[in-house]
C-alpha cells in the first residue's frame, strides 16, 4: 500500500513538473493522500527542538479561516502554511501545542519543504495564540522596576492575570476605553506552555515551555492603583490590552531569554529600555511556582513582567492618547507595534 502511494506521489509531481502548475498546486494534490508521521508516546511526548518561528494568521480576503504556518525568516519572506502541507494538522496554534513532539516534527518538516507558502502581503498576522486557558502575569519582576518606584525586591513572584479576551494581534489596534484616562505601556517577554503539568520541578520547567514572543501589558492606571479594591484585573484585561506577537519562537531559536534586549517605543521615542537580566524571578522559576497552585497547559500565556520606564511613574504622569503608536521590541524575537484609537 505505500508503495503504491509513493508511486502516485511521485507520479504528480512529475505532472505538476510537466505542466509548470504553481507550487501551491502540489498541496493540493498532495492532500488527497493520507501524511505518514512517527507515532509519539502522548506519556512522553516533550517538545520538539527544531528552532522555528510559528505563526498565527488569516490569509487576506479569503476564506479558510486562522492556520497555523511557520515563517521561512525573521519577518521578510513567506510564511509555509503547515495545514495545506499536511491537511491532518489543526488549525490553531493551541491544537497543535497539544500535540507535542508530532505537531513541531510536522512543523519542521513543512519548513524545510518551502512548500504551500504564503507571501507576507497576503495574510495578516494575529496573536500567536487565541483563546488560551489561562492568561498569568507577573508583577515587580524586573529589579529595576522595583527601584524606579522605590518597591522593596518581592520574595516570591507576585501573580494576577488578564482574561484570554484582552489579546490582539501584534500590529491590531490598542482600543481606550471611555472608562478610562490612565492607559499606560508595558513591554514584557512573554512565554507559551507547551506541555501541560502540575507541580513541576524548576529544574524541569523549560521542557514545558514552548517558546517565547513579545506582549505589550496595557493597563489603565486608575482602575489598576485605585478603582476596584485596588485588586488589579479590571485594570489590566479590557479588550485590546494584551497585544501578543509576532510570532512564537521556539526555545532553541533564543539564546539565552534572559540576556535579550527589551525597548518600548511610543511615537517613535524610547520610553523603556532594560534587559530581561533584570527579572527577579525568571521562566523556570514562574512556571514551578504557578503550577503548584494550577495545572498548565498548552497554549497557556505568561507574561513576565516589565522594565521601568512605564508613563504612571514619570514626573509628571504621561499616558496614551489617540493617535499614539506604541512599539514593543525584544531582540531576537521581533517587534509589535500597534495604533492607540
Amino acid at each position: 500500500m505505500v508503495s503504491r502511494l509513493s508511486s502516485r506521489c511521485a507520479t504528480l509531481l512529475r505532472v505538476v513538473a510537466q505542466m509548470r502548475l504553481p507550487l501551491h498546486s502540489f498541496c493540493i494534490f498532495r492532500s488527497l493522500f493520507p501524511q505518514r508521521r512517527p507515532a509519539s508516546n502522548p506519556q512522553t511526548r516533550g517538545l520538539s527542538t527544531a528552532a522555528m518561528r510559528l505563526v498565527q494568521f488569516v490569509r487576506r480576503g479569503a476564506s479558510g479561516g486562522v492556520r497555523v504556518g511557520v515563517e521561512q525568516g525573521a519577518g521578510g519572506l513567506g510564511v509555509v502554511d503547515l495545514k495545506a502541507f499536511d491537511p491532518s494538522m489543526p488549525s490553531t496554534m493551541r491544537e497543535l501545542l497539544q500535540l507535542g513532539d508530532e505537531g513541531l516534527d510536522c512543523a519542521r518538516r513543512a519548513l524545510a519543504s518551502g512548500q504551500c507558502v504564503v507571501e507576507r502581503s497576503d495574510l495578516q498576522l494575529l496573536s500567536p495564540v487565541l483563546a488560551p486557558e489561562k492568561v498569568v502575569c507577573v508583577g515587580m519582576n524586573y529589579r529595576d522596576h522595583c527601584l524606579e518606584q522605590n518597591a522593596p525586591i518581592p520574595k516570591e513572584p507576585i501573580i494576577f492575570s488578564k482574561f484570554p479576551s484582552a489579546l490582539t494581534g501584534p500590529y491590531d489596534d490598542i482600543v481606550l476605553p471611555a472608562e478610562s484616562q490612565e492607559v499606560d505601556w508595558e513591554v514584557e517577554l512573554a512565554f507559551v506552555i507547551g506541555r501541560g503539568g502540575k507541580h513541576i520541578k524548576e529544574e524541569d520547567a523549560l521542557a514545558h515551555v514552548a517558546g517565547f514572543t513579545v506582549a505589550n501589558d496595557v493597563s489603565a492606571r486608575d482602575w489598576q492603583m485605585r478603582r476596584n479594591g485596588k485588586q488589579w484585573l479590571l485594570g489590566k484585561t479590557f479588550d485590546s490590552f494584551c497585544p501578543l506577537g509576532p510570532a512564537l519562537v521556539t526555545r532553541d531559536a533564543v539564546g539565552d531569554p534572559h540576556s535579550l534586549a527589551v525597548r518600548c517605543l511610543v511615537n517613535g521615542d524610547t520610553v523603556q529600555s532594560s534587559n530581561t537580566d533584570q527579572m527577579i524571578f525568571q521562566t523556570e522559576a514562574l512556571v514551578a511556582w504557578v503550577s503548584k497552585f494550577v495545572t498548565l497547559t498548552p497554549g497557556d500565556v505568561f507574561l513576565t513582567g516589565t522594565p521601568p520606564g512605564v508613563g504612571v511613574f514619570r514626573k509628571p504622569p504621561v499616558f496614551l492618547k489617540k493617535g499614539d503608536v506604541v512599539e514593543c521590541h525584544i531582540d531576537q524575537l521581533g517587534s509589535i507595534i500597534n495604533k492607540v484609537v
